[in-house]
């Protein structure tokens, strides 16, 4: 069934480009996001990100997307200051290093001044952009059912809620959500409002049951509320057939050739945002211990890095990027002989030398401090063509899905990393073809339209209840 559905999320599904083109965006949320516009009457409210989204901010937009199915789109362009208070103080990275368990508690966050200021005329402010944005699409047509996005918008549906007490109203949580305890970072007033805005919709989504229970939780402690009955478990996943294309594409293949030009006879693959939460400084260590306990596999094993520079404006991203460039050069200068680097860096968004990278891996190291679900995970093994196994942090929301077929790894227990990559590398073809054939069964039976279908019956349930 066709439904009208206005999509509410801080990036758009195109960023326009000052020659007039269109630039798709890239990651998981924006590339899910856009299967909905296939099956659906979609108008996506987003932020304007660069001077030519500000030049069409204020109107909707008429657009088509690749596959040809049309879509509008309404850019805002918010005031540039709130956005920086908004985005780099409050979203990124408090509330990320909240959900993700980041904070060195006994040093940081400090939530002082500036900070209340970045809460109230940041924060608030574009969350009340993005709720007036979305009264005015309901003005016209007022039947529409809003589905807000992630951790960027966690006030705006109270705020379209009081204004329109009737409106079907729904969110997904991208991230993990931390236990209740973990909420006291914040003052309770802003923890609070954080809460409440979630509870005004009538669906709230999460990936995973863990992520689900610790919201039930907390919503309990700050405001005495259960909403069971309004939560539910979606794991977000890809889209087969385009891994599937992209694999067989000329320019993965030529970049698959470089990489099997000189790529040493086994390769532990990592793909990530350089981002304090995906863990790569520990990764490194592991690979090092690694090496360490197994000389013999020196000059014959390799990772490969292909990260990608995240949130750089953000002090605590840069120092992590550093972070991550000294370690390489630490392992790479204790072990290099011969002109072998045990670790090959790349710091660059492309996706289509990681796709190359998928089809190569012997071992994939997902390693996450926590993780909302990690898609790394699910692509990587779709278009593997060396039987690769998978290292997966028991701390991912992936691992609620495919833990029973990877070999599951604490985050912080680099020993026990290093005895993965290990265990991964020495398992037998046979053992190694299973787990892999039983992850690409499952995430092709659990495709991206699955993620949807899930959320959208818990709205048709929803809509019964009300008519009832």
């Amino acid at each position: 069934m066709r439904r009208k559905l206005i999509v509410v999320s801080n990036r758009g599904p195109v960023t326009f480009q000052a020659d007039g083109s269109e630039r798709r965006s890239s990651g998981g949320l924006a590339t899910a996001l856009r299967s909905l516009l296939r099956y659906h009457d979609v108008t996506w409210i987003a932020s304007a990100t660069s001077e030519e989204d500000r030049a069409r901010a204020g109107t909707t937009l008429d657009q088509t997307a690749e596959d040809g199915s049309p879509y509008r789109l309404h850019l805002i362009a918010h005031d540039e200051q709130a956005y920086d208070w908004y985005y780099n103080v409050v979203a990124n990275p408090m509330l990320w290093f909240i959900q993700h368990s980041l904070w060195e508690l006994a040093y940081t966050p400090k939530v002082d001044r500036a900070f209340h200021t970045a809460w109230r005329d940041g924060y608030a402010a574009v969350n009340a952009g993005f709720a007036a944005s979305v009264l005015t699409e309901l003005e016209r047509d007022p039947d529409t059912a809003v589905f807000f996005h992630d951790y960027h918008l966690y006030l705006a549906p109270r705020l379209v809620r009081d204004e329109r007490p009737d409106t079907t109203l729904m969110h997904f949580v991208h991230v993990p959500w931390p236990q209740p305890d973990y909420w006291s970072v914040l003052p309770r007033a802003i923890r609070s409002a954080i809460h409440d805005g979630l509870v005004a919709n009538d669906v709230i989504g999460f990936h995973t049951d863990r992520w689900r229970r610790n919201f039930i939780f907390s919503t309990r402690e700050l405001l005495g509320e259960d909403v069971t009955q309004k939560t539910v478990t979606a794991p977000i996943s890809v889209e087969p057939a385009e891994f599937d294309a992209l694999a067989e594409s000329d320019a993965v293949l030529t970049a698959e050739r470089d990489i099997v030009a000189r790529r040493p006879e086994k390769l532990v693959v990592r793909v990530d945002r350089t981002d304090p939460s995906k863990n790569i400084v520990r990764g490194f260590r592991a690979f090092e211990l690694y090496l360490d306990a197994h000389p013999d596999m020196r000059r014959r094993v390799g990772m490969l890095a292909l990260l990608d520079p995240s949130r750089q404006d953000i002090p605590e991203y840069a120092e992590y990027l550093a972070a991550i460039e000294r370690e390489t050069r630490r392992v790479n200068d204790r072990f290099q002989e011969n002109g072998w680097m045990p670790i090959e860096l790349q710091i660059d968004d492309n996706f289509t030398m990681v796709v190359a990278a998928y089809k190569q891996f012997d071992v994939l190291l997902v390693n996450a401090i926590f993780d909302g679900m990690n898609l790394v995970a699910k692509e990587a093994p779709l278009v593997n063509t060396r039987d690769g196994a998978v290292v997966l942090s028991e701390n991912t929301g992936a691992h609620a899905e495919l833990g029973e077929w990877a070999l599951n790894v604490n985050p912080f227990d680099v020993a026990g990393q290093a005895e993965a990559i290990h265990e991964a590398l020495s398992l037998d073809l046979g053992e190694r073809r299973r787990r892999l054939e039983a992850i690409q069964e499952y995430v092709r039976g659990h495709d991206v339209s699955r993620w949807i279908e899930l959320q959208l019956a818990a709205l048709d349930r929803v809509s019964a209840t009300a008519r009832r």
